[in-house]
């Protein structure tokens, strides 16, 4: 049975080797390996693998994908050994780490991921203002917010204050499942909150491109840390993970650009602490879906108001993350104040941004990618598959598993209907994402084929999955595809990232869209940013 690995370590070999004695071929990740690896635990992938061979019922899948699997680690984002874990005061000491980073200081591969992070923003933002639950935060923002400066990307010119403007570009962001997040994952998503509050406040102050990019980095590392600290344990407590860590990271993003010490940035944090929120009820009522893009027009919104009031002289809790009725205890029922304060200054968490190349759910992406890459290999079509069983985690065999989505955001959550949706449609256009395609008796149909199997062990926030596809002559195909395009171990090339940017953002004037393409991939020259309007 042919099959390959997708997103393994490279260990030194080429980004696509030959086969090797058992016919399977391996893709690493040439960017990704200079980056050090944590081994996993009992959890994590190994975990997933080890258990692979006890599935019942399934697909047979190949002992050489588990065997190659096995060897495979995620990246991580740290480049140094990391400091121990540290004890108290931990929100001061983020506060006064994130308040001494300088542009000049930072990794030119970290400011990359932060330029990269911002133009992957501005695209999705600008197709989600076409979308109607977007224009109702639009036009709340706009009877409410006018008369600043501030621009909501793909609304016009209109000119509104920052809240508004950072509430509305927030909501945007995560109006399509396109935004940015990452890998590991920490709950947060850095374009979506950071570019939304900082651009806000930018171009109502006149502040440049270098100063918005650093205070990205910085936002960025508070936040991301934050998330890490929950353990994802918000969640299962019952909490959007955005909607708690985003007023955070955009409290401190406008705080740095705002060139807070570290005693008012520790006042933003506090404030932060106040502003955080979000409720998962919608995905277990299955109703009142568009709450989950306002938690992050929120978070933005949350982190103007934290910093602005901060600036005046307003205060917070000193321990607002780590105290007794702080932020961590509060929210999660597990957690990791180590996190807080792991590496600063040795390990930029900036680096673990990751791309959604899908306007599906993060969980499909795997799953979406291998089906993707076995036709193109294959040659097989739709009308040729007799059956398809993609093995993941728990969340993804349940959760995720939706054969009759009712309307395209929940289809959007579905692995079976996201891949079913490739098989006939182009996933890399958020345009095929549409409301016929869940009337399409096609994709109904193979979603049907395809059966979710749970893989004892494997980690909630573990995405990677293996697929196996039998045709109806006999024949069996798989992959196991463990890290996505657009992860950091695989990350987007500039050209890739300018693909997604015009397809993603079509419906405007494609040399307008190019043009402001070029100059955010050199926002660091630009003196001021009133010029980036749609």
């Amino acid at each position: 049975m042919p099959v390959e690995v997708v997103g393994g370590r490279a260990s030194g070999r080429p980004r696509l080797t030959k086969a090797n004695a058992h016919g399977i071929q391996t893709r690493g990740n040439e960017k990704g390996r200079k980056m050090n690896e944590r081994d996993m635990d009992a959890n994590g992938r190994r975990g997933f693998l080890k258990n692979m061979t006890a599935l019942g019922g399934a697909a047979p899948f190949a002992p050489v994908v588990l065997a190659a699997l096995a060897n495979h680690t995620p990246a991580q984002a740290e480049d140094k050994p990391a400091q121990p874990p540290t004890n108290g005061h931990e929100t001061v000491k983020l506060a006064q780490y994130v308040s001494s980073i300088r542009y000049e200081d930072l990794p030119p591969d970290v400011l990359q991921r932060a330029k990269d992070t911002i133009i992957d923003a501005v695209a999705v933002i600008v197709y989600g203002a076409q979308l109607p639950w977007s224009r109702i935060v639009m036009d709340y923002a706009r009877r409410n917010g006018g008369g600043g400066k501030s621009k909501i990307l793909g609304g016009g010119d209109d000119g509104l204050h920052p809240p508004s403007a950072a509430l509305a570009n927030g909501a945007l962001a995560h109006a399509f499942e396109m935004d940015n997040l990452t890998n590991p994952d920490s709950g947060a998503h850095p374009g979506a909150i950071l570019l939304s509050s900082t651009l806000a406040v930018a171009q109502q102050r006149g502040i440049g491109g270098r100063d918005l990019l650093t205070a990205f980095v910085a936002g960025a590392e508070a936040m991301i840390r934050i998330g890490l600290a929950t353990k994802h344990t918000n969640e299962i407590r019952g909490f959007h993970a955005p909607g708690t860590t985003g007023p955070f990271g955009g409290a401190v993003a406008v705080g740095h650009m705002l060139k807070f010490n570290p005693e008012k940035m520790t006042n933003a944090l506090g404030i932060a602490g106040s502003l955080s929120g979000g409720l998962l009820e919608f995905a277990k009522s299955g109703t009142g879906g568009m709450v989950k893009k306002l938690h992050l027009g929120r978070g933005a919104e949350s982190g103007v108001l934290a910093a602005s009031l901060a600036a005046d002289g307003y205060d917070g809790p000193t321990t607002v993350l780590e105290g007794a009725f702080g932020f961590l205890k509060a929210f999660c029922t597990e957690w990791d104040v180590g996190e807080l304060t792991k590496g600063l200054g040795e390990i930029y968490v900036t680096r673990t941004v990751m791309m959604k190349r899908f306007a599906c759910h993060i969980t499909a992406h795997t799953a979406v990618e291998a089906m993707m890459d076995l036709r193109a290999e294959q040659g097989f079509t739709a009308a040729d598959v007799a059956g398809v069983s993609i093995a993941g985690s728990e969340r993804m065999a349940t959760l995720n598993n939706i054969l009759d989505p009712r309307d395209v955001l929940l289809a959007q959550f579905s692995i079976p209907f996201s891949v079913a949706l490739s098989m006939y449609r182009d996933p890399l256009d958020p345009r095929n994402f549409d409301d016929a395609v869940i009337h399409d008796a096609r994709v109904n149909e193979f979603s049907r084929k395809i059966k979710m199997i749970i893989v004892p062990g494997q980690a909630t926030t573990d995405i990677g999955s293996a697929v196996t596809v039998t045709l109806t002559d006999g024949r069996t195909f798989s992959k196991a595809v463990t890290e996505f395009k657009g992860t950091p171990a695989r990350p987007l090339d500039q050209n890739e990232l300018r693909e997604k940017f015009l397809v993603v953002t079509r419906h405007i004037d494609k040399a307008k869209m190019t043009r402001i393409f070029e100059r955010l991939q050199h926002i660091e020259d630009e003196a001021d940013l009133s010029w980036l309007s749609v």
